[in-house]
C-alpha cells in the first residue's frame, strides 16, 4: 500500500479518499479536454459529511499535476484544515460563495476557456439555437463582474447561482455546480459547447435556424428531470476517467 493510501486510510474517511480521487481525475480531464489557463481556474468538492469543507486545488500546479493528496480541505470561512497548503484566494471566494448560497451542490467548476470568455463579453450571449445549447439553457444565469476575493463578490456570487447551476460570468467565464462531482462536469461540457456554436454563429453571414419556442421549452423539461438524477453525467465521466487513465495519468496517490 503506497504512504499516501496509508495517509487516507487512517487520518481521513473512505467518502473522503475517494472524493479527493474523483476530483483530483476531474482536474487530469480538464487538462485533457483543454480547459486550462495555467494556474488560475478551479475546481472543487464538497466533502460527504462535510458540508463546511470542501477540497480545492494547490495554488501553484498545473491541472495534469493534481493529485488526490495534494489537494487543499478548506472550510468556508477561509481556513486551511490540516497540511497547509497555498490555494488561490480568488477561488476561495468563488467556490465558497457558491456553497453558501447552494447548499445542495456538492462540485463547483470555473473555467476561463475562450468560448466561455467569449460568450461572456455579451449581456445575454447564449441563444437557445443549437442541440448544445437546449441540453442547458434553462439553468442558465448572468453573473456581473465584481471585486476578486472580496466579501461583496462572494455575496453576490452566493445570490446568482440561486437561479441556476450554469452560470457565465461576465466579462470572465462559466462555472457550473451540481450535487455530484460528474452532474457538474456534465453541465460544463454541454455549457462549454453551446458557447462554442454561438461563437460559431455569430460569424457566420446568415442568422441561425430557430428552434421552435415549444421545442425549446420540452427540452427544458426533459433536461430538469434528467439532471435531477444521480446518474446524470457518470457514464460519460467514467468514459473521460477511463481515457485519462489509458494516457498514465497519476492522481490517485
Amino acid at each position: 500500500m503506497s504512504s499516501a493510501m496509508k495517509l487516507a486510510s487512517s487520518d481521513m474517511s473512505d467518502a473522503e479518499w475517494q472524493t479527493r480521487c474523483d476530483l483530483a481525475a476531474l482536474y487530469h480531464v480538464c487538462h485533457d479536454l483543454g480547459w486550462t489557463d495555467l494556474i488560475n481556474t478551479h475546481m472543487s468538492a464538497r466533502i460527504p459529511g462535510e458540508p463546511e469543507h470542501f477540497l480545492i486545488n494547490r495554488y501553484g500546479e498545473t491541472f495534469d499535476e493534481v493529485t488526490a493528496s495534494s489537494l487543499v480541505k478548506m472550510d468556508l470561512k477561509g481556513n486551511v484544515i490540516g497540511d497547509q497548503g497555498r490555494y488561490n484566494a480568488a477561488g476561495f471566494t468563488i467556490h465558497s460563495g457558491v456553497y453558501i448560497g447552494r447548499p445542495d451542490a456538492n462540485c463547483v467548476l470555473h473555467t476561463h476557456t475562450r468560448a466561455g470568455g467569449g460568450v461572456s463579453l455579451m449581456k445575454r450571449g447564449l441563444r437557445p439555437i443549437s442541440q448544445d445549447a437546449l441540453h442547458v439553457y434553462d439553468e442558465v444565469v448572468y453573473h456581473e463582474y465584481g471585486v476578486p476575493t472580496s466579501q461583496e463578490e462572494c455575496d453576490a456570487l452566493a445570490e446568482s447561482c440561486k437561479g441556476g447551476t450554469c452560470v457565465v460570468l461576465h466579462n470572465h467565464g462559466l462555472l457550473t455546480l451540481g450535487e455530484t462531482i460528474h452532474g457538474a462536469m456534465m453541465r460544463l461540457y454541454m455549457l462549454e459547447r453551446a458557447c462554442e456554436l454561438e461563437l460559431m454563429a455569430r460569424q457566420l453571414d446568415e442568422p441561425p435556424v430557430p428552434i421552435e419556442p415549444y421545442i425549446i421549452d420540452r427540452a427544458a423539461a426533459r433536461m430538469k428531470k434528467l439532471r435531477a438524477t444521480p446518474e446524470y453525467g457518470l457514464l460519460e465521466f467514467q468514459g473521460l476517467v477511463r481515457a485519462i487513465d489509458r494516457k498514465g495519468a497519476k492522481y490517485r496517490c
